[in-house]
């Protein structure tokens, strides 16, 4: 029988590496850590849910629905997990026609055997001998390893190629079939040995963020170093936080500030963050109560180690006869990683894009035992199965009918960089 137990830390983070790493041992992980990132809607620092005592993998056919019913039978308990990109296909009237090379289902989600979730310097394990699993894991002696990655980063895409696709998609927006679209391209690496644990961890400390994640699943792993929230339930609230906006940090203060204004300038920045914005209010509106949706909080920039972004916040009150499979499926995916009109963005970036999305753009997050939830958006993440050897990262950019070719390839690279610097490698 699982009993609920608190322990007091002193120092937090090293209780956190600990246990991240006493974690790892397990076939099933979901380590989420918000790297002291902590907003109003932040439930912890860092839960972490471990060993799978039962699990959902999708069927390909109706996943949204058997997740919810999934969701059902296991009440009172935290459940982990991710939704793929590619399930807009079941959502909508859509198709992918790309080679899945890296072979996650659509989605995944686990009951934990064991639960923990930190908040400051209190630790909530819930599990059947709470005060074991904490002294095995203050007694761990942590590890140092190397990330071991044996291959080489390549483009799906050359330079020349993805300014041939970005010109298709401004043909696209100038014609009127969308007004705003993300494009996006992947970098990949074939036969590669990874330690997934340690490219985490280094992944990380480069870029620590609000929503990353280290999940594990069978041979499967994801490491995540997300900034984007893509939706959470707390009560009867929704939040949605899209990102649209991105410039590189500066080496001084002043420099910073300087950047950060410019953005705030930016009439190409400001008008592609109110494009999504009102994709966002849109998709709520099919789940709140009439005349509750909210953007209270546009175009704020929020600084990370590595980059600067521009940040909304919007708000709604759920209504009461809406589930909450059917809010994610009001809403998913993300509309920072589509475009507008939104069905329209995701068929032409199927047509167009060279590479299936699978979990990238979808979203990592957990459903609580009191009826809430959390998801991130799915960016800034190497996707690596360990059986086949495939290692994935993409990255994208909003294009308008402003903007400039060179610019979003540099952009592209630049969310590249994060990425790179854990494999300690260049494109190739």
């Amino acid at each position: 029988m699982r009993v609920e137990d608190n322990f007091v830390i002193d120092s937090k983070h090293n209780f956190h590496q600990k246990a991240l790493q006493w974690a790892a041992q397990f076939d099933e992980v979901a380590y989420l850590h918000s790297n002291e990132h902590m907003d109003q809607w932040s439930a912890f620092d860092c839960l972490i849910a471990v060993q799978a005592t039962a699990q959902y993998t999708s069927t390909d056919q109706h996943s949204l629905r058997e997740v919810q019913q999934f969701i059902s039978d296991h009440p009172h308990t935290y459940i982990p997990g991710f939704l793929s990109y590619d399930l807009k296909n079941e959502i909508e009237e859509l198709q992918t026609h790309h080679v899945d090379r890296l072979e996650f289902p659509l989605a995944y989600f686990f009951i934990p055997a064991i639960t923990i979730k930190i908040i400051e310097n209190t630790v909530w394990i819930i599990a059947e001998k709470p005060d074991e699993i904490f002294r095995a894991i203050l007694a761990l002696e942590l590890k140092n390893e190397v990330v071991g990655f044996d291959g080489q980063v390549q483009t799906r895409w050359t330079k020349e190629e993805y300014l041939a696709a970005f010109h298709t998609m401004q043909d696209h927006i100038q014609r009127g079939d969308i007004y705003e679209v993300n494009l996006c391209q992947e970098f990949y690496a074939e036969h590669v040995q990874l330690n997934p644990l340690a490219a985490f961890e280094k992944l990380n400390r480069i870029s620590p963020t609000p929503f990353a994640a280290f999940f594990k699943f069978q041979d499967k792993y994801i490491l995540s170093a997300s900034p984007e929230r893509f939706l959470a339930k707390r009560n009867r609230q929704l939040i949605s936080q899209p990102i649209k906006g991105t410039a590189k940090r500066g080496f001084t203060d002043e420099e910073d500030q300087q950047i950060i204004q410019e953005m705030l300038n930016s009439k190409k920045e400001i008008a592609e963050n109110v494009m999504i914005v009102d994709l966002v209010r849109n998709d709520l509106t099919r789940s709140a109560v009439p005349k509750s949706v909210k953007a209270d909080h546009l175009f704020e920039i929020h600084t990370f180690k590595l980059v600067h972004q521009m940040i909304s916040t919007i708000t709604c009150e759920i209504s009461p006869d809406v589930s909450d499979i059917e809010v994610i499926k009001n809403t998913f995916p993300a509309g920072s990683m589509t475009g507008a009109p939104k069905i329209a963005a995701m068929q032409i970036c199927d047509q167009v894009e060279a590479n299936r999305r699978s979990l990238y753009a979808g979203s990592i997050g957990y459903f609580d035992p009191n009826g809430n939830f959390d998801f991130n958006v799915v960016i800034r993440t190497i996707l690596y199965n360990a059986q086949n050897k495939y290692l994935s990262f993409q990255t994208g950019g909003a294009i308008t009918i402003q903007a400039n070719a060179e610019d979003e390839y540099q952009e592209c690279l630049l969310k590249a960089n994060g990425m790179l610097k854990v494999l300690e490698t260049h494109i190739q």
